[in-house]
């Protein structure tokens, strides 16, 4: 089934026009949270994609230990090494303020890992991104902080939690997901549970879902200045069923993490006015986001593996991107009306 014809022109409505009208980093300023000792690929895929999704400018923000590894893998990354083991978490959580300044949106989670520190920073990190109002992606490792703790991003629905098969399962238990749900509502209950967090369930199907009618919903704790509160009480569902690769390589789910974090930096410069009418609420924008990443992924995972079938690894997708992007928003969105 397609997305719905008003979902996905609300999603091309967020793409920044390329025609000469905005200036560096209005098309995009992403972060990416991750990166410890033994896991620099992650970190590495969600932020070139990133950039070859059409954002301006991809931070990683990593340990010591992964950044000399990260930053052999392009230049076009800007590398910050902050996440030090042994430094005072106030040094640090000062240097991710002023970073933050900078950016639009933040992903946490890719080669996160589950070091008691990293996961420390990774709190402070949600915190400080929640305070100032920024979209946020939650993958692989920061959903295992979720589940220890779902207060770090309860309530927030500028964020977007990104599960596969098994982190789903796993989330959902430590959630409160009653077992016994159908399965075909069990991502719907997930982001009610959660306050109105948008979730991507992966699979065969991806299946996207913001639910923020549950008691558990908090308008205040969004930072959506002057919403309706009963305008914002709503339950949407999108089923994405693009054809995707028939090889799931390790590191698809970085490339997506970093579609929806550029989508949603996109969102944000829409909001703050680089372009656009905003006319799109700024609720809906994970949900589209989701959407929006979703359908480009899947669709660069299937021309990799038309090109290299049982071979294909995750670096195979990355040049496929753009293609798959003009595939899905057309030639227009992508090179601002001049082919």
């Amino acid at each position: 089934m397609p997305v719905p014809r008003h979902i996905f022109e609300q999603i091309r409505a967020l793409i920044p026009p390329l025609n000469g009208t905005l200036h560096k980093g209005q098309s995009g300023r992403v972060g990416v949270l991750g990166g410890a000792m033994d896991y620099t690929g992650a970190p590495y895929f969600a932020a070139i994609s990133a950039l070859r999704f059409g954002a301006d400018l991809s931070h990683v923000i990593c340990s010591p230990t992964a950044a000399g590894p990260i930053k052999s893998y392009s230049p076009d990354l800007i590398v910050h090494p902050i996440l030090r083991q042994e430094a005072p978490i106030e040094t640090v959580k000062s240097e991710l303020e002023s970073l933050f300044s900078r950016l639009h949106v933040l992903v946490v989670g890719p080669g996160l890992g589950r070091e008691d520190y990293m996961q420390s920073y990774a709190r402070t990190a949600v915190s400080i991104a929640r305070n100032r109002g920024m979209f946020i992606v939650l993958d692989a490792d920061a959903l295992y902080m979720i589940g220890k703790d779902r207060s770090v991003i309860q309530g927030y629905r500028r964020a977007v939690v990104t599960p596969n098969v098994v982190e789903f399962k796993r989330l959902s238990e430590q959630i409160g997901v009653n077992p016994d749900t159908p399965p075909d509502q069990k991502a719907r209950l997930l982001s009610r549970l959660l306050g109105g967090v948008t979730v991507l369930e992966k699979g065969a199907h991806d299946v996207i879902v913001t639910d923020t009618k549950g008691e558990e919903a908090d308008l205040n704790a969004s930072q959506l200045q002057n919403a309706d509160p009963e305008r914002e009480k709503f339950s949407e569902l999108v089923e994405v069923d693009t054809p995707g690769g028939m090889k799931r390589c390790g590191g698809q789910g970085d490339v997506l993490s970093g579609a929806v974090g550029t989508f949603l930096a996109w969102g944000r410069c829409y909001e703050d006015g680089a372009f656009g009418d905003k006319t799109v609420p700024v609720s809906r924008m994970p949900l589209l986001a989701a959407v929006g990443g979703s359908m480009v992924t899947r669709t660069a995972s299937r021309y990799a593996f038309t090109k290299t079938g049982r071979s294909t690894v995750t670096q195979d997708m990355l040049s496929e991107l753009g293609y798959a992007f003009a595939e899905i928003f057309g030639h227009d969105d992508q090179f601002g009306g001049k082919l």
